[in-house]
C-alpha cells in the first residue's frame, strides 16, 4: 500500500469510528476489536490500529474503550481551550494579515448562510483553527489537534442544539481582529468558549 493511500485508509477508518461514538453507536466501555473493523471497513489492520492511537490521544477512547466524558472532563477540556484561543486570538489581532482575516470572515458568513448543520461544523472548525495557528506556538497548536475529536463532538452539539448567538459571537471576535485590539479579541473569545461549556453542560446534564 502507498504512503498516499495508507493515509486516506488511516483517515477514513480515523473519521468512521469518530462519527460512531459520537452518533452514539457505541456504548461506553464497548471494546474496539481491531480485526472485526478491519474487516468491517475492508482495510487492514495498521490504519485502524494507528485511527485508534489517535482516538485515544484526543481523549474518546482508553485502553481501546470507549469512554464517555464527565462534567469534569468537559470543564477541564473547556478551561484549556479558553486559555490557548483567548491567548491565540490575541496573537491574531496583532499579527493576522488581511487576507487571513478574509478567510475567516468568509467562513463565518458561509456558517450564516447553510443550513447544513456539518457544513456550518465544518466552518465552525476552520475558523477556530485559523486563530489557533495565529498563536505562533506548536505546542498549543498541537495541544488542540490532540483534542480534534472532542472539539467536534461539542461543535456536534452548540450547533446541532442551535446555541443562541454562536455566530454572532464569532464575528464579534472577528471585528475586534480586524480592528488590531488584543485584549477585546482575548476577551470575547472567552466569554465565547466560556458560553460554549455552559451550554453543553446544560444539555449533557
Amino acid at each position: 500500500m502507498t504512503n498516499k493511500k495508507a493515509k486516506t485508509a488511516q483517515i477514513y477508518a480515523y473519521e468512521t469510528v469518530r462519527d460512531r461514538i459520537l452518533q452514539g453507536k457505541y456504548e461506553g466501555q464497548t471494546k474496539l476489536i481491531e480485526d472485526k473493523l478491519a474487516k468491517e471497513l475492508q482495510i487492514s489492520r495498521t490504519p485502524v490500529r494507528e485511527a485508534i492511537r489517535r482516538l485515544e490521544q484526543e481523549g474518546l477512547i482508553k485502553n481501546k474503550r470507549i469512554i464517555k466524558p464527565s462534567p469534569t472532563d468537559i470543564r477541564h477540556m473547556f478551561e484549556m481551550r479558553i486559555v490557548i484561543e483567548g491567548y491565540a486570538a490575541s496573537k491574531a489581532a496583532k499579527f493576522m494579515i488581511p487576507d487571513n482575516i478574509a478567510i475567516i470572515r468568509s467562513a463565518i458568513e458561509k456558517a450564516k448562510q447553510s443550513e447544513d448543520p456539518e457544513e456550518i461544523i465544518n466552518f465552525n472548525k476552520q475558523f477556530h483553527d485559523y486563530i489557533v495557528k495565529e498563536s505562533r506556538n506548536p505546542i498549543m497548536i498541537e495541544t488542540v489537534d490532540r483534542m480534534q475529536a472532542i472539539i467536534y463532538m461539542f461543535s456536534h452539539a452548540v450547533v446541532f442544539y442551535n446555541r443562541p448567538f454562536l455566530l454572532d459571537e464569532h464575528s464579534n471576535i472577528c471585528d475586534a481582529i480586524e480592528k488590531h485590539d488584543p485584549v477585546e479579541a482575548n476577551r470575547l473569545m472567552q466569554e465565547h468558549l466560556q458560553a460554549d461549556l455552559e451550554f453543553v453542560l446544560n444539555i449533557t446534564d
